[in-house]
């Protein structure tokens, strides 16, 4: 089991940053990928980044050099810096944990955080 918890949101003028944070308790020596994702009211919940056991990172195109997803090990955080916010960044950003299962992948999720960007 993997428990997570997310901070760091809130209101940001255009323009602005906030960095999200998530820190992970459990079995955390298992956890392959951890990841970003953010829903907006009426659309899908989208990838916004994800960072690898290896360190890989990938990203969304939307968010492409103006979010860095890191992590630090030692406290078991994954973090999320957003620069430059715009508008149509206004999501609920969830925290997601990638486990091995013996068929599959177990993903487990934080309870969400509001980002509200203001034009």
């Amino acid at each position: 089991q993997v428990q997570l918890v997310e901070s760091g949101g809130g209101l940001v003028q255009a323009g602005g940053s906030l960095r999200l944070s998530c820190a992970a308790t459990g079995i955390i020596s298992s956890i392959n990928v951890m990841a970003w994702y953010r829903q907006a009211p009426g659309k899908q919940r989208e990838l916004v980044a994800l960072i690898t056991r290896s360190d890989i990172t990938n990203y969304a195109d939307s968010v492409k050099g103006r979010f860095t997803i890191s992590r630090d090990n030692a406290k078991n955080t994954v973090y999320l810096q957003m620069y430059s916010l715009k508008p149509e960044d206004t999501a609920v950003y969830y925290c997601a944990a990638d486990v091995p299962a013996t068929y599959g992948t177990n993903r487990y999720w934080g309870q969400g955080t509001q980002v509200t960007v203001s034009s």
